[in-house]
Protein backbone atom coordinates (compact mmCIF):
# COMPACT_ATOMS: atom_id res chain seq x y z
CA UNK A 1 0.00 0.00 0.00
CA UNK A 2 1.41 3.51 -0.99
CA UNK A 3 2.59 5.92 1.87
CA UNK A 4 -0.09 8.81 1.96
CA UNK A 5 1.56 12.33 1.29
CA UNK A 6 -0.23 15.87 1.71
CA UNK A 7 1.23 18.51 -0.67
CA UNK A 8 0.40 22.05 0.49
CA UNK A 9 1.27 24.93 -2.00
CA UNK A 10 -0.15 28.39 -2.75
CA UNK A 11 1.01 28.13 -5.87
CA UNK A 12 -0.15 25.51 -8.14
CA UNK A 13 -2.12 25.16 -11.30
CA UNK A 14 -5.59 26.66 -11.34
CA UNK A 15 -7.00 24.69 -14.22
CA UNK A 16 -5.06 22.89 -17.48
CA UNK A 17 -2.73 24.53 -19.42
CA UNK A 18 -2.43 27.47 -16.81
CA UNK A 19 0.27 30.04 -16.84
CA UNK A 20 2.03 30.36 -13.60
CA UNK A 21 5.01 28.26 -13.13
CA UNK A 22 4.20 24.51 -12.55
CA UNK A 23 7.19 23.31 -10.22
CA UNK A 24 5.28 21.88 -7.33
CA UNK A 25 2.86 20.07 -9.35
CA UNK A 26 5.83 19.01 -11.63
CA UNK A 27 7.27 17.05 -8.71
CA UNK A 28 4.50 15.96 -7.17
CA UNK A 29 3.42 14.71 -10.78
CA UNK A 30 6.47 12.54 -10.03
CA UNK A 31 5.88 11.15 -6.95
CA UNK A 32 2.53 9.15 -7.29
CA UNK A 33 4.38 5.76 -8.78
CA UNK A 34 5.37 6.15 -5.41
CA UNK A 35 3.29 7.72 -3.15
CA UNK A 36 -1.00 8.54 -2.85
CA UNK A 37 -0.56 12.25 -3.80
CA UNK A 38 -3.49 14.86 -2.50
CA UNK A 39 -2.95 18.73 -3.03
CA UNK A 40 -4.18 21.44 -0.73
CA UNK A 41 -3.93 24.81 -2.43
CA UNK A 42 -6.10 27.53 -2.56
CA UNK A 43 -9.05 28.64 -4.60
CA UNK A 44 -9.48 30.98 -6.90
CA UNK A 45 -12.20 32.49 -9.34
CA UNK A 46 -13.78 29.70 -11.63
CA UNK A 47 -11.00 27.25 -10.38
CA UNK A 48 -12.76 24.01 -9.03
CA UNK A 49 -13.27 23.09 -5.53
CA UNK A 50 -12.02 19.63 -6.29
CA UNK A 51 -10.59 17.56 -9.19
CA UNK A 52 -7.82 15.04 -10.08
CA UNK A 53 -4.84 16.28 -11.94
CA UNK A 54 -2.29 13.20 -13.21
CA UNK A 55 -3.56 10.85 -9.94
CA UNK A 56 -3.15 13.91 -7.44
CA UNK A 57 -6.62 14.63 -5.90
CA UNK A 58 -6.42 18.28 -5.74
CA UNK A 59 -8.54 20.17 -3.03
CA UNK A 60 -8.92 23.61 -3.15
CA UNK A 61 -9.72 25.61 0.18
CA UNK A 62 -11.83 28.77 -0.08
CA UNK A 63 -11.07 31.75 2.43
CA UNK A 64 -12.43 34.77 1.39
CA UNK A 65 -15.83 35.48 -0.88
CA UNK A 66 -15.16 33.32 -3.67
CA UNK A 67 -14.55 36.29 -6.60
CA UNK A 68 -11.72 37.85 -4.19
CA UNK A 69 -9.81 35.12 -3.62
CA UNK A 70 -6.97 36.44 -5.53
CA UNK A 71 -4.01 36.63 -2.83
CA UNK A 72 -2.80 33.51 -3.94
CA UNK A 73 -2.75 31.70 -7.58
CA UNK A 74 -1.89 34.22 -10.53
CA UNK A 75 1.22 35.02 -8.60
CA UNK A 76 3.81 34.79 -5.52
CA UNK A 77 1.73 36.02 -2.30
CA UNK A 78 4.15 38.46 -1.77
CA UNK A 79 4.31 40.36 -5.46
CA UNK A 80 0.34 40.18 -5.35
CA UNK A 81 0.23 42.29 -1.54
CA UNK A 82 3.18 44.66 -2.90
CA UNK A 83 0.94 45.19 -6.49
CA UNK A 84 -2.32 45.95 -3.93
CA UNK A 85 -1.98 46.90 -0.36
CA UNK A 86 -5.82 45.59 0.05
CA UNK A 87 -4.71 41.70 -0.08
CA UNK A 88 -3.28 42.51 3.64
CA UNK A 89 -6.71 41.74 4.64
CA UNK A 90 -6.89 38.45 3.02
CA UNK A 91 -4.13 37.49 4.71
CA UNK A 92 -5.73 36.15 8.36
CA UNK A 93 -8.44 34.88 6.66
CA UNK A 94 -5.97 32.87 4.10
CA UNK A 95 -3.69 31.41 7.39
CA UNK A 96 -7.54 30.59 9.26
CA UNK A 97 -8.69 29.32 5.70
CA UNK A 98 -5.96 26.98 5.10
CA UNK A 99 -5.45 25.56 8.92
CA UNK A 100 -9.11 24.63 8.85
CA UNK A 101 -9.36 22.78 5.72
CA UNK A 102 -5.63 21.48 6.40
CA UNK A 103 -7.15 19.60 10.00
CA UNK A 104 -10.37 18.87 7.58
CA UNK A 105 -8.35 17.40 5.23
CA UNK A 106 -6.05 15.45 7.80
CA UNK A 107 -9.08 13.87 9.17
CA UNK A 108 -10.81 12.59 5.40
CA UNK A 109 -7.45 11.08 4.06
CA UNK A 110 -5.24 10.39 7.19
CA UNK A 111 -2.00 11.33 5.46
CA UNK A 112 1.47 9.41 6.58
CA UNK A 113 3.07 12.85 5.99
CA UNK A 114 2.25 16.40 4.94
CA UNK A 115 4.99 18.46 2.35
CA UNK A 116 5.35 21.93 3.28
CA UNK A 117 5.86 23.87 0.59
CA UNK A 118 7.41 27.11 1.54
CA UNK A 119 7.96 27.90 5.42
CA UNK A 120 5.82 30.48 5.22
CA UNK A 121 3.02 29.93 5.35
CA UNK A 122 2.31 26.44 4.66
CA UNK A 123 5.22 25.24 6.48
CA UNK A 124 4.03 27.49 9.58
CA UNK A 125 0.47 25.99 9.28
CA UNK A 126 1.57 22.14 9.57
CA UNK A 127 4.07 23.01 12.52
CA UNK A 128 0.96 24.74 14.62
CA UNK A 129 -1.40 21.38 13.37
CA UNK A 130 1.69 19.01 14.61
CA UNK A 131 1.90 20.89 17.73
CA UNK A 132 -1.80 20.57 18.62
CA UNK A 133 -2.95 17.09 16.78
CA UNK A 134 -3.10 14.03 19.31
CA UNK A 135 -2.00 12.12 16.45
CA UNK A 136 1.12 13.74 15.49
CA UNK A 137 1.21 14.21 11.68
CA UNK A 138 4.84 14.81 10.55
CA UNK A 139 6.07 17.31 8.03
CA UNK A 140 8.47 17.74 5.36
CA UNK A 141 8.88 21.57 4.53
CA UNK A 142 10.91 22.60 1.22
CA UNK A 143 11.88 26.59 0.43
CA UNK A 144 11.92 27.67 -3.36
CA UNK A 145 13.04 31.25 -2.25
CA UNK A 146 10.30 33.03 -1.82
CA UNK A 147 10.51 33.43 1.95
CA UNK A 148 13.89 33.21 2.60
CA UNK A 149 14.63 37.11 2.25
CA UNK A 150 13.75 37.17 6.27
CA UNK A 151 17.30 35.96 6.71
CA UNK A 152 18.83 39.71 5.06
CA UNK A 153 17.22 41.69 7.94
CA UNK A 154 18.19 42.41 11.57
CA UNK A 155 14.95 44.55 12.32
CA UNK A 156 12.45 43.30 14.93
CA UNK A 157 9.90 41.74 12.73
CA UNK A 158 12.76 39.85 11.03
CA UNK A 159 13.99 38.10 14.09
CA UNK A 160 10.70 37.33 15.37
CA UNK A 161 10.40 35.78 12.18
CA UNK A 162 13.75 34.31 12.21
CA UNK A 163 12.23 32.68 15.61
CA UNK A 164 9.34 31.11 14.15
CA UNK A 165 11.64 29.63 11.39
CA UNK A 166 13.46 28.20 13.89
CA UNK A 167 10.39 26.54 15.78
CA UNK A 168 9.30 25.24 12.12
CA UNK A 169 12.34 23.88 11.03
CA UNK A 170 13.36 22.23 14.19
CA UNK A 171 10.10 20.47 14.50
CA UNK A 172 10.02 19.17 10.49
CA UNK A 173 11.35 15.82 9.49
CA UNK A 174 13.41 17.36 7.01
CA UNK A 175 13.95 20.57 5.49
CA UNK A 176 14.79 20.95 2.10
CA UNK A 177 15.74 23.95 -0.41
CA UNK A 178 16.48 24.65 -3.96
CA UNK A 179 19.77 26.71 -3.02
CA UNK A 180 22.63 26.27 -1.36
CA UNK A 181 23.69 29.52 -0.13
CA UNK A 182 19.13 29.23 1.30
CA UNK A 183 20.79 25.74 3.07
CA UNK A 184 23.49 27.41 5.13
CA UNK A 185 21.02 30.10 5.76
CA UNK A 186 18.93 27.61 7.07
CA UNK A 187 21.50 25.41 8.89
CA UNK A 188 22.04 28.85 11.04
CA UNK A 189 18.65 28.46 12.61
CA UNK A 190 17.85 24.80 12.96
CA UNK A 191 19.34 22.74 15.66
CA UNK A 192 19.74 19.49 13.67
CA UNK A 193 22.04 20.29 10.55
CA UNK A 194 21.17 17.09 8.79
CA UNK A 195 17.83 17.89 9.16
CA UNK A 196 18.33 20.29 6.51
CA UNK A 197 19.00 19.45 2.68
CA UNK A 198 19.83 20.84 -0.60
CA UNK A 199 18.11 19.08 -3.57
CA UNK A 200 18.07 21.67 -7.04
CA UNK A 201 14.65 22.64 -8.82
CA UNK A 202 14.03 20.08 -11.71
CA UNK A 203 13.45 20.14 -15.15
CA UNK A 204 11.12 18.32 -17.90
CA UNK A 205 14.08 17.55 -20.31
CA UNK A 206 11.79 15.49 -22.63
CA UNK A 207 9.33 18.77 -22.71
CA UNK A 208 12.05 20.52 -22.97
CA UNK A 209 14.41 20.10 -25.81
CA UNK A 210 16.41 21.60 -28.70
CA UNK A 211 14.13 19.83 -31.23
CA UNK A 212 10.73 21.91 -29.91
CA UNK A 213 12.49 25.01 -32.24
CA UNK A 214 9.77 26.71 -34.21
CA UNK A 215 10.54 28.82 -37.04
CA UNK A 216 6.76 29.88 -36.54
CA UNK A 217 7.70 32.33 -33.51
CA UNK A 218 9.94 34.18 -35.62
CA UNK A 219 7.64 34.78 -38.20
CA UNK A 220 5.26 36.15 -35.86
CA UNK A 221 7.54 38.42 -33.91
CA UNK A 222 9.29 39.58 -37.27
CA UNK A 223 12.70 38.28 -35.82
CA UNK A 224 15.20 38.79 -38.63
CA UNK A 225 17.56 39.09 -36.11
CA UNK A 226 19.58 37.57 -33.15
CA UNK A 227 16.51 35.98 -30.97
CA UNK A 228 16.96 36.84 -27.09
CA UNK A 229 14.38 35.76 -24.24
CA UNK A 230 13.00 36.35 -20.86
CA UNK A 231 10.82 34.30 -19.31
CA UNK A 232 9.70 35.50 -15.62
CA UNK A 233 7.51 36.80 -13.64
CA UNK A 234 7.70 41.11 -13.63
CA UNK A 235 8.73 41.81 -10.30
CA UNK A 236 11.80 43.95 -8.81
CA UNK A 237 14.07 40.94 -7.91
CA UNK A 238 13.91 39.48 -11.24
CA UNK A 239 16.08 42.47 -12.62
CA UNK A 240 14.57 43.24 -16.57
CA UNK A 241 15.24 46.73 -15.80
CA UNK A 242 18.45 46.10 -16.03
CA UNK A 243 17.91 44.31 -18.94
CA UNK A 244 16.27 46.65 -21.29
CA UNK A 245 19.31 49.53 -20.13
CA UNK A 246 21.27 46.77 -21.55
CA UNK A 247 19.10 46.41 -24.77
CA UNK A 248 20.24 49.99 -26.55
CA UNK A 249 23.70 49.02 -27.08
CA UNK A 250 23.05 45.38 -28.22
CA UNK A 251 20.93 46.83 -30.90
CA UNK A 252 23.72 49.37 -32.05
CA UNK A 253 25.87 46.51 -32.83
CA UNK A 254 23.08 44.67 -33.69
CA UNK A 255 19.77 46.63 -35.10
CA UNK A 256 17.79 43.27 -35.70
CA UNK A 257 18.22 41.64 -32.02
CA UNK A 258 14.89 41.47 -30.77
CA UNK A 259 14.37 40.68 -26.87
CA UNK A 260 11.03 38.84 -26.13
CA UNK A 261 10.10 38.90 -22.22
CA UNK A 262 6.97 36.54 -21.34
CA UNK A 263 5.82 36.85 -18.30
CA UNK A 264 3.17 39.17 -16.43
CA UNK A 265 3.91 41.17 -12.85
CA UNK A 266 3.23 44.18 -11.10
CA UNK A 267 6.26 45.77 -12.87
CA UNK A 268 4.76 45.39 -16.23
CA UNK A 269 3.28 48.91 -16.96
CA UNK A 270 6.82 50.41 -16.19
CA UNK A 271 8.39 48.09 -18.20
CA UNK A 272 6.67 49.54 -21.22
CA UNK A 273 7.14 52.49 -20.51
CA UNK A 274 10.48 52.26 -20.49
CA UNK A 275 11.01 50.78 -23.62
CA UNK A 276 9.14 53.62 -24.84
CA UNK A 277 11.91 55.70 -22.84
CA UNK A 278 14.73 53.70 -24.81
CA UNK A 279 13.49 54.12 -28.11
CA UNK A 280 12.96 50.09 -28.47
CA UNK A 281 9.45 49.83 -29.51
CA UNK A 282 11.05 47.57 -32.55
CA UNK A 283 13.69 45.55 -30.90
CA UNK A 284 11.64 44.82 -27.54
CA UNK A 285 8.43 42.43 -27.06
CA UNK A 286 6.31 42.32 -24.29
CA UNK A 287 4.14 39.27 -24.82
CA UNK A 288 2.22 38.86 -21.63
CA UNK A 289 1.59 35.70 -20.26
CA UNK A 290 1.95 32.23 -22.19
CA UNK A 291 0.44 29.15 -21.69
CA UNK A 292 3.44 26.87 -19.75
CA UNK A 293 2.54 24.17 -22.85
CA UNK A 294 3.70 26.46 -25.68
CA UNK A 295 7.41 27.51 -23.57
CA UNK A 296 9.67 24.84 -25.00
CA UNK A 297 9.29 25.95 -28.69
CA UNK A 298 10.43 29.92 -27.33
CA UNK A 299 13.21 28.43 -25.89
CA UNK A 300 14.15 25.81 -28.02
CA UNK A 301 13.87 29.15 -31.03
CA UNK A 302 16.10 31.58 -29.42
CA UNK A 303 20.20 32.19 -29.27
CA UNK A 304 20.41 33.41 -25.66
CA UNK A 305 18.23 33.22 -22.79
CA UNK A 306 19.11 36.01 -19.80
CA UNK A 307 18.20 36.24 -16.32
CA UNK A 308 19.12 39.47 -15.08
CA UNK A 309 18.21 38.38 -11.20
CA UNK A 310 18.78 40.92 -8.45
CA UNK A 311 19.03 40.98 -4.83
CA UNK A 312 16.23 43.32 -3.72
CA UNK A 313 16.62 46.26 -0.94
CA UNK A 314 14.87 44.08 1.23
CA UNK A 315 16.38 40.97 0.34
CA UNK A 316 14.45 39.25 -1.46
CA UNK A 317 16.50 37.14 -4.20
CA UNK A 318 16.13 33.84 -6.38
CA UNK A 319 16.32 30.04 -5.12
CA UNK A 320 16.08 28.36 -8.26
CA UNK A 321 14.10 29.56 -11.31
CA UNK A 322 12.68 26.80 -13.24
CA UNK A 323 13.59 28.90 -16.37
CA UNK A 324 17.24 27.70 -15.69
CA UNK A 325 16.47 23.91 -16.11
CA UNK A 326 14.37 24.85 -19.22
CA UNK A 327 16.61 26.63 -21.09
CA UNK A 328 19.27 24.17 -20.16
CA UNK A 329 17.18 21.10 -21.23
CA UNK A 330 16.77 23.41 -24.95
CA UNK A 331 20.17 23.86 -25.08
CA UNK A 332 20.23 27.57 -24.53
CA UNK A 333 22.79 29.65 -23.29
CA UNK A 334 22.29 31.57 -19.88
CA UNK A 335 23.71 35.09 -18.99
CA UNK A 336 22.81 35.38 -15.34
CA UNK A 337 23.86 37.30 -12.36
CA UNK A 338 26.23 37.16 -9.19
CA UNK A 339 23.90 35.40 -6.95
CA UNK A 340 24.66 33.35 -3.99
CA UNK A 341 23.30 29.83 -4.41
CA UNK A 342 22.34 30.90 -8.10
CA UNK A 343 26.08 31.09 -9.91
CA UNK A 344 26.83 28.09 -8.88
CA UNK A 345 24.19 26.77 -11.20
CA UNK A 346 26.41 28.36 -14.06
CA UNK A 347 29.37 26.00 -15.43
CA UNK A 348 31.21 28.69 -17.12
CA UNK A 349 31.85 28.20 -20.57
CA UNK A 350 29.20 25.42 -20.81
CA UNK A 351 25.56 26.16 -20.17
CA UNK A 352 26.77 30.40 -19.78
CA UNK A 353 27.99 33.09 -18.19
CA UNK A 354 27.97 35.11 -15.14
CA UNK A 355 27.66 39.14 -14.98
CA UNK A 356 27.39 41.38 -11.52
CA UNK A 357 24.13 42.08 -10.45
CA UNK A 358 22.60 45.36 -11.43
CA UNK A 359 25.43 46.09 -14.28
CA UNK A 360 24.09 46.77 -17.71
CA UNK A 361 27.08 47.16 -19.25
CA UNK A 362 28.12 43.69 -18.52
CA UNK A 363 24.98 42.64 -19.77
CA UNK A 364 25.17 43.83 -23.06
CA UNK A 365 29.01 43.12 -23.13
CA UNK A 366 28.45 39.20 -22.72
CA UNK A 367 25.33 39.63 -25.05
CA UNK A 368 27.30 41.15 -27.69
CA UNK A 369 30.12 38.73 -26.96
CA UNK A 370 27.78 35.60 -27.38
CA UNK A 371 26.23 36.66 -30.24
CA UNK A 372 29.80 37.99 -31.90
CA UNK A 373 31.25 34.54 -30.91
CA UNK A 374 29.46 31.92 -32.57
CA UNK A 375 32.05 28.99 -31.52
CA UNK A 376 31.33 29.73 -27.64
CA UNK A 377 27.44 29.86 -28.70
CA UNK A 378 27.85 26.24 -29.99
CA UNK A 379 30.03 25.04 -27.81
CA UNK A 380 27.40 25.77 -24.96
CA UNK A 381 24.31 24.43 -26.85
CA UNK A 382 26.03 21.36 -26.83
CA UNK A 383 27.29 20.74 -22.85
CA UNK A 384 24.58 23.09 -21.76
CA UNK A 385 21.28 19.90 -22.42
CA UNK A 386 23.59 17.06 -20.91
CA UNK A 387 24.20 18.58 -18.05
CA UNK A 388 20.49 19.17 -17.29
CA UNK A 389 19.95 15.77 -18.25
CA UNK A 390 22.33 14.30 -15.93
CA UNK A 391 21.93 17.18 -12.92
CA UNK A 392 18.51 18.24 -12.75
CA UNK A 393 16.13 16.03 -15.03
CA UNK A 394 13.16 15.32 -12.60
CA UNK A 395 13.72 11.95 -12.46
CA UNK A 396 17.29 12.60 -10.87
CA UNK A 397 15.31 15.02 -8.68
CA UNK A 398 11.96 13.01 -7.57
CA UNK A 399 14.19 10.20 -6.70
CA UNK A 400 16.33 12.80 -3.64
CA UNK A 401 12.12 13.71 -2.77
CA UNK A 402 11.36 9.91 -2.68
CA UNK A 403 14.36 9.22 -0.07
CA UNK A 404 13.27 12.51 1.79
CA UNK A 405 9.62 11.36 2.28
CA UNK A 406 9.70 7.51 2.92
Amino acid sequence: MKRKVLVMASTFPRWKDDTIPPFVYELSKRLTDEFDISVLTPAYPNATDFEVMENMKVHRFHYFFKKYEKLAGSGGILPTIKKNKWFYFQVPFFLLGEFIALRKLIKETNPDIIHAHWILPQGMIAYLNYKISRKKTEYVVTTWGADMFVFKKSNISSKFLRWIYGKILNNSLKSTTVNSAFEDEMKSICESKDKVIYIPNGVDTELFNPDKKDTGIKKKFSIDGQFILFVGRLTEKKGVHFLLEAMPEVVKKFPKVKLVIIGTGELESSLGEEIKRLNLKNNVILTGAIQNKLLPSFYATSDIFVAPSITTSQGDREGFPTVFGEAMASSTPIITTNIDGIKEIIEIGKNGYVVDQKSSKELSERIIYLIQHKDKLNAIKKSSRNIAIHKYDWKVVGKQYEEVLR
